[in-house]
């Protein structure tokens, strides 16, 4: 299509009407940094694709490779002979004392998620590129580039199949003979590379240990202690000739060619030592390779697609009409910064969340980590791992709603094996014989102590140890949309259950005889005491009982539901009634502290104690008006300026709140255009969006993306076991538009289609049968249905 452009501003504004693609992202130029890479995932391989001219980088990854072995959960069996101390001293009011006395409640750091290495395409090319452009098609999750030189135009398809477990590119030009390239792997880790019968083949093992970026630069190699790795290279071409050096494979004369890359590791289970009990690499990545070698591309690439629409394809967004320019996708966003309006732009960050998390979370027991699973650095932000103070949850807020309950499952299995080493935290750390506990780190051997390099580390992020009444929520959360009992019961229920009983033997007496943690602390705030002491530690901190109070009324329904366990529910019902209560402060704020303490940081971007909000269902502004109130009013006073999850979050929050023009606002400033910035840590930056759409926290997190795409179905669609709530918080920039195959509590899938703000049309069906009560503009309608049973209802 012919287009003629205007600059105006610096950006070119199309005087045809041609819309960007709601599932492209397109540039006119190669990446120069990771934040402009196009990530292609299988979820567990992932590639992050630089496309260059001369020189293609793609940085490799395999969800399962990181640094370490199994933990020793038993690694500070004293800890727990702290706590009558550190209790003692919170009693007396003596919270620099308890602070001190915390850091005795430390165990290691987590280990580091490791980056595989980088396959090198180096071309022969003489002379300058044009009409270059390089796509990724998030319908098809596939990444295309393409350029001229000399008139030979020349193409790459790159894509990861889940189906054969292997990672294409075909490479072509349209000129015979024109196609001249080499291969070539590089990593950071220990490996030998070499060629075996024109196979390029590199053999390798992580760290045994890498210190976390913020602690030092340690990292040590032993490869008794470590995860193995194999990477394998195969070239098919057509026409030319195929010959290598030690270290790569070389392409000469060829028209079209196809590489194939097969990847496997000897990580076999968060308990199995990867040597002595690990899978054989080597023998993994050969099979692998031989049988997809053995496939054509266009076989391959069918298959791909086949495995990866059916999940994709579920849920379609559209927002109504737009008057936005067909423009590369860096440059589209910095005209949405600016504050245009482009609606396919807001489609396509809510769908390309859908993506990231098909595309990193397939492998049981090995959730998408903080940054789902593309890391190129040997110390990543935060090591990549598990922060579950609010991040890998995050990562899970859409995946129910959004049509992905199948991506919950690496998820929803690490909770398991975190009750594993759990169990022994709360004895060692915490003097608690039943249930398990978990923190405020993990990794894939699903570390469960608090962190801190065993009294280095600050209580005001070391310490916090309520993950496992957190984490529990998805278990519970995935029978809500799914009605699957036999989840429920073999599965979730006996997690709910460890979780609870935990919290039930930790909490102790205030002297109101209030139920309270002690000790507490709010993940990452400080507090200031009424006689200016900043410190972490203290009792009854609100976050805790929060989440303490969703894992009860959560667990106390499933048992109902199982007809399971009613003295234990019962405990846990007299234990809610006795738990401290929200207090609401004298600037009308839910408190954040048992007293009413100033912040040291008003603006702190964690808002833990507003979970009953959100993700907890327990505050609504319906059920709970007071409570809602005050959380409106600490989301005031904390403002709207924050990092990139935190955004997220706060979207979510907003549209609990109701308030869909708030949530849109922050959902527009999630999208604020970021340039990139590596491993940069700068908070005061404020979040956003790098390039290639990744969230900027900064640096990039992955957290924001899910959390950005969780808060337009919130917009959209809230529901409870008993009702759906349709359009709760519709901002007024959506006046019109349509969705479909989002899901709904008690197992129901909807289609909605609304104009001038207002519900036109629902369409529901039930995936187990049952009822609920459809709620929008003052009207409801009591709905039941059979099993696969549709309805169709004009509003």
């Amino acid at each position: 299509m012919n287009k003629i452009f205007l600059f105006i501003m610096g950006f070119a504004i199309c005087t045809i009407a041609n819309a960007q693609s709601t599932t492209k992202l397109w540039y006119n130029k190669p990446a120069g940094f990771f934040e402009e890479s196009l990530v292609l995932g299988n979820g567990r391989v992932g590639a992050s694709v630089f496309g260059g001219v001369q020189s293609d980088q793609i940085y490799l990854n395999d969800a399962t490779l990181w640094a370490g072995e199994p933990v020793n959960a038993n690694m500070n069996p004293d800890a727990h002979t702290f706590i009558p101390q550190i209790r003692e001293a919170l009693a007396n009011e003596d919270y620099e004392l308890a602070d001190k006395l915390n850091r005795n409640v430390q165990g290691k750091f987590s280990e580091s998620f490791a980056p595989l290495g980088t396959m090198y395409l180096e071309f022969d090319h003489e002379g300058e590129a044009a009409d270059y452009y390089r796509e990724l098609d998030i319908s098809k999750a596939v990444s295309k580039v393409t350029y001229q030189v000399n008139g030979v135009h020349f193409s790459r398809e790159y894509f990861i199949s889940n189906p054969d477990k292997i990672m294409l590119v075909k490479l072509s030009a349209d000129e015979k003979a024109a196609l001249n390239f080499s291969v070539k792997f590089k990593s950071l880790l220990a490996n030998r590379t070499y060629i075996d019968k024109f196979i390029l083949k590199s053999d390798g093992y992580a760290p045994s240990h890498a210190d976390p970026g913020y602690v030092s630069d340690k990292v040590a190699f032993d490869e008794n202690h470590a995860t193995h790795f194999s990477s394998y290279f195969k070239v098919v071409s057509e026409g030319g000739k195929i010959s290598s050096t030690d270290s790569s494979l070389v392409v000469t004369g060829a028209t079209e060619a196809t590489l194939y890359i097969s990847i496997a590791t000897s990580f076999n289970g968060f308990d199995k030592d990867p040597v002595k009990e690990g899978l054989d690499n080597k023998a993994i990545a050969a099979k692998q390779l031989d049988k997809g070698g053995k496939k054509s591309f266009n076989d391959l690439k069918e298959a791909h697609l086949v495995d990866y629409q059916k999940f994709f394809s579920r849920v379609d967004l559209n927002l109504g009409e737009t008057t936005a320019p067909d423009l590369p996708t860096d440059d589209r966003l910095k005209r949405y910064f600016g504050g245009a309006e482009d609606k396919n732009l807001e489609i396509l960050y809510f769908q390309y969340g859908r993506y990231l998390l098909i595309s990193s979370s397939r492998t049981d027991g090995v959730p998408a980590n903080l940054q789902g699973i593309w890391n190129p650095y040997m110390h990543p932000p935060w090591s990549s791992n598990y922060t579950m103070n609010i991040n890998v949850e995050e990562n899970y807020w859409m995946a129910e709603t959004g049509n992905l309950s199948e991506m919950h499952r690496p998820f929803l299995t690490f909770i398991d094996n975190l009750s594993k080493t759990g169990a022994v935290t709360a004895k060692t750390f915490y003097g608690v014989d039943k249930g398990w506990a978990a923190c405020h780190n993990s990794d894939i051997w699903a570390m469960s102590n608090p962190v801190g390099g065993f009294g280095n580390g600050d209580p005001v992020w070391a310490c916090w140890n309520m993950s496992g009444p957190w984490t529990v929520t998805h278990l519970w959360e995935h029978y809500q949309f799914s009605q699957d009992k036999d989840f429920l019961k073999n599965e979730g229920y006996p997690l709910m259950k460890g979780a609870a009983e935990f919290c039930l033997n930790w909490m102790v007496e205030d002297k109101h005889g209030n139920l309270i943690t002690s000790p507490s602390t709010s993940p990452e705030n400080v507090y200031v005491t009424d006689k200016g002491y900043k410190g972490a530690t203290l009792y009854g901190g609100t976050a805790d009982l929060a989440m303490i109070r969703e894992c009860f009324l959560q667990t106390i329904e499933a048992s109902k539901v199982l007809n399971t366990d009613v003295e234990f529910r019962t405990d846990l019902e007299k234990a809610l009634a006795k738990m401290y209560p929200y207090q609401i402060g004298k600037k009308g704020n839910l408190q954040e502290w048992y007293y009413d303490w100033e912040d040291a940081e008003p603006q702190h971007r964690h808002q833990s104690h507003l979970f009953g909000l959100h993700p907890g269902n327990h505050i609504t502004p319906g059920d709970t008006p007071d409570l809602a109130e005050a959380c409106k009013k600490t989301l005031k006073i904390k403002g709207d300026e924050t990092t990139g999850w935190s955004k997220g979050w706060r979207i979510n929050l907003w549209a609990r709140l109701l308030d869909g023009n708030h949530a849109y606002k922050m959902f527009r400033e999630l999208l604020a255009y970021v340039d990139p910035s590596g491993l940069e840590t700068n908070y005061s930056r404020g979040g956003g969006t790098y390039p290639n759409l990744f969230d900027a926290h900064p640096p990039f997190q992955i957290d924001g993306n899910f959390g950005g795409a969780a808060g337009v179905i919130e917009m959209l669609m809230q529901s409870t076991s008993e009702n759906i709530q349709l359009l709760p918080a519709l901002p007024n920039a959506w006046p019109a538009g349509e969705v479909s195959g989002i899901c709904a509590r008690g197992g129901f899938e909807l289609a909605l289609k609304w104009n001038e703000g207002k519900l036109v049309n629902v369409k529901i069906s039930s995936k187990a049968g049952g009822k609920t009560t459809l709620l929008c503009d003052g009207k409801h309608k009591d709905i039941e249905l059979k099993k696969g049973e549709t309805l169709e209802i004009d509003w």
